[in-house]
């Protein structure tokens, strides 16, 4: 089965799995538009929220308190197969029912969260380490409906930085990046 979650996440999942597997070891030190992330810390993070939200797609508690390496042997393998599990965790139809335990939200809302983090740090990624990225159209206006409605709480949280104005004639992806706070013009 699929659900409106996992379609969307199923296109963007390929787009940022291909970035995160052509980042080389030698650029992990690099700056992000994440403020206070390196590539490493961002990677460790995406692998984290990868994780953590095919536990919310079941409703289960997470805890984003452990801060573990994931950049181990492997580590690209294993990120492309977590991904698919996640994928995997949000075609169930019972994953878009109700409000979820740990985040108090909608389910339709925590998955989009999920599809946030894997589309707008794969930009991120893509950006530090000198990648073209373009982002499934499909997924951008479901975003940027997204962050129109969690956006003052986002930034209360620190989750998005202020946001960036980005005029109409750009790329609904450079709108949708300014929304979180960056700015898609950002170069090391």
């Amino acid at each position: 089965m699929a659900t409106q979650t996992s379609d969307l996440l199923a296109l963007a999942a390929p787009r940022t799995v291909a970035v995160v597997r052509a980042v080389r070891d030698d650029q992990l030190h690099l700056p992000t538009p994440c403020r206070d992330y390196a590539v490493r810390d961002l990677l460790n993070h995406l692998y984290d929220v990868v994780v953590a939200f095919q536990a919310l797609a079941a409703r289960e508690q997470v805890t984003f308190a452990a801060k573990p390496d994931h950049l181990g042997q492997g580590w690209r393998d294993r990120f492309e197969a977590e991904t698919r599990r996640l994928v995997a965790a949000w075609s169930d139809p019972a994953s878009e029912e109700g409000v979820s335990p740990g985040m108090g939200m909608p389910q339709p809302v925590v998955g989009g969260m999920a599809l946030l983090d894997l589309t707008v740090h794969g930009w991120d990624l893509a950006v530090a380490t000198g990648q073209p990225y373009e982002a499934a159209p499909q997924t951008v206006p479901v975003l940027r409906e997204l962050v129109a409605q969690l956006g003052a709480q986002g930034r209360q949280m620190g989750v998005f930085a202020e946001e960036v104005t980005a005029g109409p004639a750009l790329p609904e992806l450079s709108r949708l990046l300014g929304a979180t706070g960056r700015d898609s013009a950002w170069s090391a």
